[in-house]
C-alpha cells in the first residue's frame, strides 16, 4: 500500500513538469516584453507621457484617490504577480526533475543523470532571471504611480 502511494505520488508529480516549464517559458518572455514597455513608458515620461493616472485624472477629474489607487494596482498586477510566482515554478521546475535523476543515478544511468540536472537548474535559472525583471520593473512602476498619486493631489489643493 505504501509503495503503491509513493509511486501514484511520484507519477502525479511528473505529470506537472512539461506545464510548469511551459509556465516558466511564458514568464520568461512576458518577463522581458514587460521590460520593453517598461522602456517605453520610461521614454514617454521624459516628454510628459507614460502617465496613466495622471492622464485618467485629467480625463476624470471626479476619480477618488481610492479609484487612482486602484487603477494603480491594476497597472502593477501582472509583473507583481510574475514576479512572486515565477520563482516558485522554479523551484518545482528543480524538484520535479531529480526524482528521476536520483532513481537514475541509483541505476547507473548517467547520461539520464547529466540530462536531469540540465532541466533542473535551466529551468531555475529562466524562472529567477524573469522574476528579477519583474520584481525590478514593478518596484520602479509602483515608485512612478506613486509619484503620480502625489502629483494628483497637489492638483487638487491647488483648485
Amino acid at each position: 500500500m505504501n509503495q503503491s502511494l509513493e509511486n501514484t505520488m511520484y507519477d502525479v508529480a511528473q505529470l506537472f513538469l512539461l506545464p510548469t516549464l511551459l509556465l516558466i517559458a511564458v514568464l520568461f518572455l512576458f518577463a522581458f516584453w514587460s521590460l520593453g514597455e517598461f522602456a517605453m513608458i520610461a521614454w514617454r515620461r521624459r516628454s510628459d507621457g507614460g502617465r496613466p493616472l495622471i492622464r485618467a485624472f485629467r480625463a476624470n477629474r471626479s476619480l477618488t484617490d481610492d479609484e487612482l489607487d486602484l487603477q494603480a494596482h491594476t497597472i502593477l498586477e501582472a509583473p507583481r504577480v510574475a514576479s512572486r510566482i515565477t520563482p516558485m515554478l522554479g523551484l518545482v521546475a528543480t524538484m520535479i526533475p531529480m526524482g528521476p535523476a536520483l532513481k537514475s543515478l541509483s541505476d547507473g544511468d548517467l547520461a539520464q543523470v547529466s540530462h536531469n540536472l540540465t532541466v533542473a537548474f535551466s529551468a531555475v535559472i529562466l524562472a529567477l532571471i524573469a522574476a528579477s525583471i519583474t520584481f525590478w520593473v514593478t518596484n520602479v512602476r509602483r515608485r512612478w504611480l506613486a509619484e503620480e498619486i502625489v502629483y494628483i493631489a497637489r492638483l487638487r489643493k491647488e483648485g
